[in-house]
């Protein structure tokens, strides 16, 4: 699992990396393809972003304890980059936390995973994105996922290209 070049950068705690696995497998048969530990340009960084069939970012938050969950300030800081935004956790966290306006469940969805499979228990509505920041965040994606497959198949071209 850890070899998996989508999950590993997720933090080293497995039930995190168990998460986003079955997030990535609920949102790969949904083609909706994930990038895992994607900087942002305000410096924060997501633990899952994608993109959909049709060109629309979507952004999942990883929380895997009631605490990581309450105590995460940062979390709207990342609705400024996507369509549409998740909380990922794993299955025993108690979901009532996300309905506290604190979590605007009227702008976040909700899915509930482990390492095998996940399930969207709240759908996440679409707050559409300006074309040009789309545009421009796909792009970024598009060049942060092919700059990890050629540094993965290629260390030696690690400190090429950064800040470009």
């Amino acid at each position: 699992m850890a070899d998996s070049p989508a999950l590993s950068l997720i933090s080293d705690n497995p039930t995190a990396q168990s998460v986003a696995r079955g997030i990535c497998r609920l949102f790969a048969r949904n083609d909706i393809w994930c990038l895992s530990e994607m900087p942002l340009r305000n410096g924060r960084r997501a633990d899952l972003m994608g993109v959909d069939a049709k060109g629309r970012i979507v952004i999942v938050e990883i929380k895997v304890s009631r605490a990581d969950l309450l105590g995460d300030g940062k979390w709207p800081d990342y609705l400024d980059f996507c369509d549409r935004f998740y909380w990922g956790v794993p299955p025993g966290i108690d979901c009532t936390l996300l309905e506290g306006l604190n979590f605007k469940p009227d702008c976040c969805g909700v899915i509930v995973a482990d390492g095998y499979d996940a399930e969207i228990v709240r759908p996440a509505p679409t707050h559409a994105l300006a074309a040009a920041r789309r545009k421009v965040e796909i792009e970024r994606l598009a060049r942060t996922s092919l700059r990890r497959q050629v540094v993965g198949s290629d260390p030696h071209c690690a400190p090429w290209g950064q800040g470009l």
